[in-house]
């Protein structure tokens, strides 16, 4: 029986090879930029299943305490597991922007789409868009998360 955090990086891997075709096949295709929604979701579980892999990984080595808080779950992962797994500051950075941004475009009461973006207001009135530049660098990033943990969990089962 595969261990919990191998299926996360399963789903994660093929979450990831959904939202890369969608990118780069679909999009060019139809031209729907409500269809950068869609990647930015995909790619926010894609991500969400790698951090899921590396706290349950860690955890089940006994180097980390998990919580049942979601923000102190990724606290430890921020402080104690990225720098275990080589991911970079910067990288834990755009993570907690893809895990900001999926919240506002939850809660959002309107969404438009203007120019080749897709703006998200939130409560507030302030605005924050999705194009298809930022979505081609979570991919980068989801990419290249899932490779580290890949080859940290696999290699040292």
């Amino acid at each position: 029986m595969p261990e919990k955090f191998i299926e996360s990086l399963d789903k994660a891997s093929s979450v990831l090879k959904t939202a890369d075709h969608m990118l780069y096949m679909t999009y060019p295709l139809i031209k729907e930029k409500r269809l950068l929604l869609k990647i930015l979701n995909e790619t926010y579980q894609a991500v969400l299943n790698i951090v899921n892999a590396i706290l349950q990984y860690e955890y089940l080595y006994k180097r980390i305490q998990l919580y049942k808080s979601a923000k102190d779950n990724f606290s430890v992962f921020k402080n104690q597991c990225a720098p275990r797994f080589q991911i970079s500051p910067e990288q834990v950075s755009k993570i907690r922007e893809i895990f900001e941004l999926i919240e506002k475009h939850k809660n959002s009461p309107f969404e438009f789409v203007r120019n080749d973006k897709v703006v998200i207001m939130t409560n507030a009135l302030k605005t924050d868009t999705v194009t298809i530049e930022k979505m081609k660098s979570y991919i980068l990033l989801t990419k290249d998360l899932l490779r580290k943990a890949d080859t940290i969990i696999r290699n040292r089962k």
